[in-house]
């Protein structure tokens, strides 16, 4: 991209942030906390406070002829991951907008346009796939008697951290996963998490950035690789590493402003769970038999909670048979199961279920194909470009 096409590109971009924050603040106000998104918002956590101003909003009219406005000016971009983005962002944000407006729209057209992913079910073929590999995984692990589900959970169970060893375990998680960070992906300074144990919530574990908080659900029990996991996702280099690398780069203008949108409810959400999900492999974490059985666990109940999730709302199955299937396919703790049927059945949120399964796939998919030395320039697109799934493929 040429200097001046930069510099037009870093206008939209600042005006696109400004916009989509103006479209939070305006939910926020025109809903009095009981909106679709009184709970976290359109952007849940942004760091741009001081550099980019929310725009001014007074009707939702205003925000589509702002996104009409934005979609004119990328039609005249360069085929290409800059304008493939763009483009996915600002109809997913033109999706936003309509919901907030009072407008219906099916579950497909919430997936499809609002996250930017495929509508329908993980294929059955893959979940068979990942079924039989971790069975594979299992039986060489000893685990040889029973159904899939019942080695799963007694793995599980026999590999359980006692509730009072999971802070210093998490402790001595995030040191190493710091120094890990700070070596292979960016200098994370002073900045450090506790932990916060809650309950009743219909997540595993959430970053909480400006408290620096990771919360945890006490309801569920955990494996060290479990919250080996949840630590790289959540903290280092997943969700806070993100922001602090996301922040850094816009105060110096090396990245757009549209970055400072990281955390946005939107199609770029995908690639940023991706980022927690794959966090572990980004700095080279994986270093035991049981974490790579957990991963493969957790992928498969990834899967399986967007299948649930679209077999629910998409094709309108009756709630007792989606958690059937989610029993006999996923084995969850209930707490997990009780969660993913709540996040599904949320009139905004819902949707975004299918985040987490399409972004993982996304990130590691690229992942897997750099090469060692193309690996800075991987990590510099991945935190300092916002991207969708689509417009991350067309790295390399």
């Amino acid at each position: 991209m040429s200097e001046a096409l930069q510099q037009t590109d870093h206008d939209l971009a600042r005006r696109l942030t400004a916009l989509t924050i103006g479209m939070d603040r305006f939910e926020r106000k025109v809903s009095k906390g009981e909106g679709a998104l009184s709970s976290e918002g359109l952007v849940p956590i942004y760091m741009g406070e001081g550099l980019i101003e929310a725009a001014q909003l007074s009707s939702w009219q205003e925000a589509f002829e702002h996104l009409n406005a934005l979609q004119c000016e990328v039609e005249a971009y360069q085929p290409g991951a800059r304008r493939t983005y763009l483009v996915g962002m600002i109809d997913s944000l033109r999706a936003a907008a309509e919901l907030f407006s009072g407008k219906e729209l099916s579950f497909s057209d919430k997936l499809e346009r609002l996250v930017g992913v495929p509508a329908g079910a993980v294929p059955e073929e893959q979940i068979a796939d990942m079924t039989s590999g971790l069975l594979a995984q299992l039986t060489k692990a000893g685990y040889r008697q029973g159904t899939l589900a019942e080695r799963a959970t007694r793995w599980e169970a026999e590999r359980a951290v006692d509730p009072s060893d999971l802070e210093p375990l998490f402790i001595g998680l995030m040191a190493e996963a710091k120094q890990r960070t700070d070596e292979r992906i960016f200098p994370t300074g002073d900045y450090d998490m506790k932990l916060n144990l809650v309950r009743d919530i219909a997540y595993t574990a959430r970053c909480r950035f400006d408290d620096k908080l990771m919360d945890l659900n006490a309801d569920l029990a955990f494996t060290r690789s479990a919250l080996k996991h949840l630590v790289a996702h959540e903290v280092f280099p997943g969700h806070s590493t993100q922001l602090l690398y996301t922040h850094a780069r816009a105060v110096e203008g090396r990245s757009p402003a549209d970055v400072l949108l990281c955390t946005a409810n939107a199609a770029t959400g995908a690639v940023q769970e991706g980022i927690g999900d794959q966090g572990i492999h980004m700095i080279d974490w994986v270093d035991s038999d049981d974490d790579a059985i957990y991963l493969n666990i957790r992928r498969l109940r990834t899967a399986a909670a967007t299948s649930a999730a679209w077999y629910l709302m998409g094709e309108n199955w009756p709630e007792a048979r989606v958690r059937t299937y989610l029993q006999e396919t996923a084995f969850p703790q209930q707490a997990w199961l009780d969660g993913r049927i709540r996040f599904a059945s949320h009139p905004f949120r819902g949707a975004f279920i299918a985040s987490y399964w399409f972004g993982d796939e996304a990130v590691r998919t690229v992942r897997e194909r750099t090469t060692q030395a193309r690996f800075p320039a991987f990590v510099e697109e991945l935190y300092g470009s916002l991207n969708t799934p689509q417009s991350l493929q067309m790295f390399n």
